[in-house]
């Protein structure tokens, strides 16, 4: 009798490929032969059954509708099941951890990501030890109580909080970084958990939120930026926020026509938020000069918050019928422990 039982959810991505032995080309692998590839599964003392989507989606194809076809199959899966690992591709994981994130209101349960930069049929494959380490975590319960609660995504032994990531590395193992966050694990000889980090459970009914306003866009900074791509993008039809990818502690140019232009669009009722380019630090509108007008004009600062949980937090936000005011207060809230504030 199995103590625990875990669903493994592919959608897609490096890790379920495998080499075809005649034609040399990567297919996706069937999960049937996946103890053939993983025999030590055999030894966990939990049930492992799998969920594959079908067409599978190459990461770089993610969208919001996806996002709430894999929460459905956690809503509709989640009293059945102690767990979940999610196989995603690397590229947009960050992204999807932490939509997840904010989808799965009083989330119980482990919904650990992982993937892998070499497919697990290779010999040198990084997906092997990503998949088993997965698997440990979303088993792991201590007084009946899972140990990791929320979402997370598992790379290279270590465990991050989803909505604290960005992919750093396109061809190192270690892809991930949190800039901003603790490790929520380690994995070595035995797994350390910092569980003074990790979300505690509330024991409340899962609320799936699958209402998702994919009408925002990204501005991003760069030095001679010209007043019509800033114009081209705040004037985007039917756009309702934009994410001020500043310098720094949230730093922007002070010349007037850049500063018209965003008065302009939070006079329109856009919400602009601000979010640093940097992978570590914060947005500290006041600190410097070149940030303290934007506060005065409305813009919202986005603390230490990383571009792919402010996207995927407006895109909830906006879904769920929130007042603009009601918006940008809880922008600077934290829900999912996805911001420091």
């Amino acid at each position: 009798m199995f103590q625990t039982s875990i669903l493994v959810i592919y959608t897609g991505g490096t890790i379920g490929m495998v080499q075809d032995p005649k034609s040399m080309t990567l297919r996706p692998l069937t999960f049937e032969n996946l103890y053939k590839y993983l025999p030590v599964l055999e030894n966990f003392n939990c049930r492992i059954d799998f969920h594959t989507f079908e067409p599978l989606l190459d990461s770089s194809n993610m969208n919001p509708g996806f996002w709430i076809q894999l929460a459905t199959v956690i809503e509709e899966s989640y009293e059945s099941y102690d767990g979940f690992v999610v196989l995603h591709g690397s590229d947009t994981m960050a992204y999807t951890a932490s939509a997840l994130s904010f989808m799965l209101e009083n989330l119980n349960k482990p919904v650990i990501f992982t993937g892998s930069q070499l497919p697990i049929g290779m010999v040198r494959t990084d997906g092997r030890e990503n998949f088993i380490n997965s698997i440990e975590i979303a088993t792991a319960r201590e007084f009946d109580t899972p140990l990791v609660p929320e979402v997370a995504i598992c790379f290279e032994n270590r465990l991050f909080r989803g909505n604290r990531t960005s992919k750093l590395n396109a061809e190192h193992f270690g892809a991930f970084i949190s800039g901003n966050y603790p490790l929520l694990a380690e994995v070595g000889v035995h797994i350390k958990y910092h569980q003074n980090l990790i979300l505690k459970p509330n024991f409340k009914k899962l609320r799936v939120l699958k209402e998702l306003d994919d009408n925002i866009a990204i501005l991003k900074l760069f030095p001679g930026i010209s007043v019509r791509a800033i114009e081209g993008i705040l004037h985007t039809e039917g756009l309702k926020a934009v994410i001020l990818e500043t310098f720094g502690a949230g730093n922007a140019p002070t010349v007037p026509w850049f500063m018209d232009q965003v008065q302009d669009a939070c006079t329109r009722g856009i919400i602009v938020f601000n979010v640093t380019q940097c992978k570590g630090g914060a947005v500290d509108m006041g600190k410097y000069e070149t940030s303290a007008g934007l506060g005065k004009l409305g813009v919202i600062g986005g603390y230490d918050i990383t571009t792919e949980s402010a996207v995927t937090k407006l895109m909830y936000l906006l879904g769920s019928g929130y007042s603009t005011d009601s918006v940008k207060q809880l922008l600077q809230t934290s829900l999912r422990g996805e911001m420091t504030v």
